[in-house]
């Protein structure tokens, strides 16, 4: 592995260093393979974009359902980094790297599976946000062309909790960048060069996912013949696992019905909201995986000090990241705003697509220090594995969310003001739940399970 902890001594990666540079050391190699993903949406939207409004808009419904799906199957990268950084904190570094093999398994039959119903399914899938036929043909053109994707991206998901697990933020940094790239330079080619639209644009996101599937796959071969751990399927440790991942399923479930249902109703406004709101959540994405990495130093080492049973550790880990979550969230929502006029621009050229982008943008750049905390808080709790509190929160966060979207719907009505209502409220209303939800389970000391 790219960064090996010794076994007989059980302390702290880094020590000597400040807790500061111990979130940095995970968070910054870390920032670069999250923002791989959105980056290559952004890729996609942007040439899209400059297609056609009806392509854009047929690419955003097909792209939420994937997006929907690997969000879904994250326990493959969330419960691997929690179970494995605990046992790497408790000096087993040889099960760490057998949990990282079983994941990848996991993550393999899941991946399988899932590319089979997408690709036959596209159309009828694509259909359940009943846009009009020319949207819902193309995103099914591009839901079918990307259907492979699902196999690498399931073995990225599964191959990044390994290495974070074992607190190695360089190879998902590596993997995830070079597919990002590779995703750029094939969509150019296959959607101008070849002239196949949003099928290229699907065709060279299954080829850049199974690319960085591939490298993963191969990582953690090197890592388990190096640390002499069969790399044999256990299957009883595959369904333990897939079992384990039931809770965090389910929260990420909830979250994903926000979001589809947020997308339905931008589709119920028109063409143009859902052009505005891919804009719009391409940049909170972006700027959601800046968070995120933060998050994810916080859930490694989260994991690391309660494997070593270390409360203060705990309590001043928390302290300190929920400055830094706050403090991103300040700087990017500064950034947002001073970039909201001019960044629509590299999506679309269309004035009112534009125009309702802009505002909705403007509604992002507000609550970004809200964002940045409820990251830190869900980071915490993953570390510790808290999963069915995470589930349980994520039903409350929903019946909370729902009603106040059904008034948009109803109230809210179309065009940019339209869309800056229904923006604010899956960044305002839904967002809030969860700092409160998540909040009331950090102020207790239940979570800890100190071992």
């Amino acid at each position: 592995m790219a960064q090996e902890v010794s076994e007989p001594e059980n302390n702290p990666p880094g020590e000597g260093k400040t807790l500061n540079r111990k979130i940095l050391s995970l968070a910054v190699p870390s920032l670069g393979s999250l923002l791989a993903e959105p980056l290559m949406v952004v890729a996609d939207s942007a040439m899209i974009g400059h297609v056609g409004t009806t392509e854009l808009a047929g690419l955003t419904l097909a792209s939420s359902i994937n997006v929907f799906i690997v969000g879904l199957c994250i326990f493959l990268v969330y419960t691997t980094t929690a179970v494995a950084s605990r046992q790497l904190g408790a000096g087993d570094r040889r099960g760490a790297v057998k949990t990282g093999v079983d994941g990848a398994w996991l993550g393999l039959l899941v991946g399988m599976v899932i590319a089979v119903v997408l690709a036959v399914g596209a159309a009828p899938i694509v259909g359940l946000f009943g846009a009009s036929p020319a949207v819902t043909f193309q995103g099914a053109a591009y839901l079918r062309a990307a259907a492979p994707s699902m196999v690498g991206m399931m073995l990225v998901l599964a191959g990044t909790g390994a290495m974070r697990g074992q607190l190695d933020a360089r190879t998902p940094l590596v993997i995830s960048l070079t597919g990002a790239i590779a995703n750029v330079a094939l969509n150019a080619a296959l959607i101008f060069g070849a002239g196949l639209g949003v099928t290229g644009a699907g065709l060279g996101t299954s080829l850049a996912s199974l690319g960085m599937g591939v490298a993963f796959g191969v990582k953690i071969i090197k890592g388990a013949l190096g640390a002499r751990v069969s790399l044999r399927p256990e299957f009883w440790a595959i369904f333990g696992a897939l079992k384990g991942g039931i809770p965090l399923m389910i929260r990420t479930l909830t979250m994903q019905i926000v979001i589809l249902a947020t997308l339905w109703v931008a589709a119920s406004q028109g063409e143009v909201e859902v052009a505005g709101r891919q804009i719009a959540a391409t940049t909170w994405t972006i700027a959601a995986n800046l968070h995120d990495a933060i998050a994810i130093a916080t859930q490694a080492l989260i994991g690391f000090e309660l494997g070593r049973a270390d409360r203060p550790a705990v309590r001043a880990l928390i302290k300190r990241t929920s400055a830094w979550g706050i403090g991103l969230g300040i700087i990017l929502g500064l950034v947002i705003a001073g970039t909201s006029l001019w960044w629509p621009w590299v999506f679309t050229s269309d004035p009112a697509v534009l125009e309702a982008a802009t505002l909705a943008l403007a509604v992002s750049a507000v609550f970004q220090p809200l964002a940045g905390i409820v990251f830190v808080f869900d980071g915490i709790l993953i570390g510790a594995n808290d999963t069915w509190y995470l589930a349980l929160a994520g039903l409350v966060n929903l019946a909370v969310y729902v009603p106040a979207l059904v008034a948009v719907w109803r109230f809210a009505g179309s065009g940019a003001t339209g869309l800056a209502w229904l923006w604010g409220c899956y960044c305002g209303v839904f967002f809030l739940a969860r700092l409160a939800t998540l909040g009331r389970r950090i102020r207790q000391d239940t979570w800890m399970r100190l071992t």
